[in-house]
């Protein structure tokens, strides 16, 4: 059998940094999300900025019936992010979830069990951005029904923007939104692009549409915001990197009034 290793525990004292990555962000997503990840991988995550996970139970067709459902899971669901440690920011990626269960009603949940975080939502973060630009009158564009989407008109209504066009694509599976092309999503976001309008805001975390916005600002020459480019943007100013970035987009270029 060889000659016995014995095992010894060192002696030489062993330093700690504070934390193992600078900034720490929460990911709070649904079980058949596919871009929320990829994005913010894309746009958020550096050496200095880690990126931690859940996923809540989700089931399709996306109603808002079936958004509501999520609610009592988001509180679970930020607790499994890095139990007792404090993070910077924590994103709850969906953007019609928290359009009918309220964004207030979002935060609540959330901080039951990470009190004291920034708590963002895909459509607060779309309203900052928008602000960002002075835009008042706005064109949306959602992948969701028409029952999905009067929600949705009546929140940014609510937050005293004029639509000057609303356009849905009727789609019911955010696992399809996901598939729809680059392509596609130029071609229907250039379409809804109302020529009097200030902005464009694309809604879904579910649609790859953040990637396309420089395209589109291309094509329209005008800001487009999305939930996902909105939640990066809003992510990275709380967690202190301003550094403009125009090549993903406009807004990546402006600041963020106090979250």
């Amino acid at each position: 059998m060889g000659i016995p290793i014995k095992v010894t525990q060192t002696m030489t004292p062993l330093g700690f940094d504070d934390r193992p990555i600078a900034k720490r962000v929460g990911l709070v997503i649904l079980a058949t999300d596919h871009t929320t990840e990829p994005d913010f991988q894309r746009m958020v995550a550096s050496p200095k900025i880690g990126l931690y996970t859940a996923r809540i139970p989700y089931a399709n067709p996306t109603t808002p019936e079936n958004l509501r459902r999520m609610q009592p899971g988001l509180t679970v669901g930020a607790g499994l992010i890095l139990p007792d440690e404090n993070l910077d920011a924590i994103c709850y990626s969906c953007t019609s979830a928290s359009v009918v269960i309220g964004d207030d009603a979002v935060e609540a949940a959330i901080k039951t069990a990470k009190p004291g975080v920034p708590v963002i939502t895909p459509p607060l973060a779309a309203v900052r951005g928008l602000n960002a630009f002075g835009a008042r009158r706005i064109s949306v564009l959602t992948p969701y029904t028409v029952e999905t989407s009067m929600p949705m008109l009546a929140y940014f209504q609510t937050k005293g923007f004029d639509i000057a066009r609303f356009t849905c694509f009727g789609l019911e599976d955010d696992r399809e939104m996901a598939r729809v092309t680059q392509a596609s999503l130029v071609a229907a976001a250039t379409e809804a692009m109302a020529p009097d309008c200030d902005a464009l805001f694309i809604s879904c975390t579910a649609l790859r549409a953040a990637i396309a916005v420089p395209q589109i600002e291309a094509a329209t020459g005008k800001p487009v915001v999305t939930s996902n480019l909105a939640t990066a943007w809003a992510t990275l100013r709380l967690c202190g990197e301003n550094q403009p970035r125009p090549e993903m987009g406009q807004l990546m270029t402006r600041p963020m009034a106090a979250w």
